[in-house]
């Protein structure tokens, strides 16, 4: 790779059920999906997209890098 990836965040939404993503680095970016392989699939199409309607970037040349958090609260077995 050639160039520095754009940042992406992916975080979860427990109430909605869904990761959210969202980016700095790309002007417009605000998605969801059910699972984290759906939300890679959906950005490869939008990332490029929205750089391209930004005048940023050509089509082919938009490799993005995404930072996934979910904070999760184990509960305990009662004995």
């Amino acid at each position: 790779m050639d160039r520095k990836p754009y940042f992406i965040r992916a975080e979860w939404d427990d109430e909605a059920a869904v990761w959210v993503a969202s980016s700095d680095d790309v002007p417009g970016l605000a998605t969801e999906e059910e699972t984290l392989e759906g939300l890679v699939a959906k950005l490869a199409v939008m990332v490029p997209e929205l750089l391209e309607a930004n005048a940023m970037e050509a089509w082919d040349d938009a490799p993005f890098e995404l930072f996934s958090r979910r904070f999760v609260m184990p509960q305990r077995a009662h004995a």
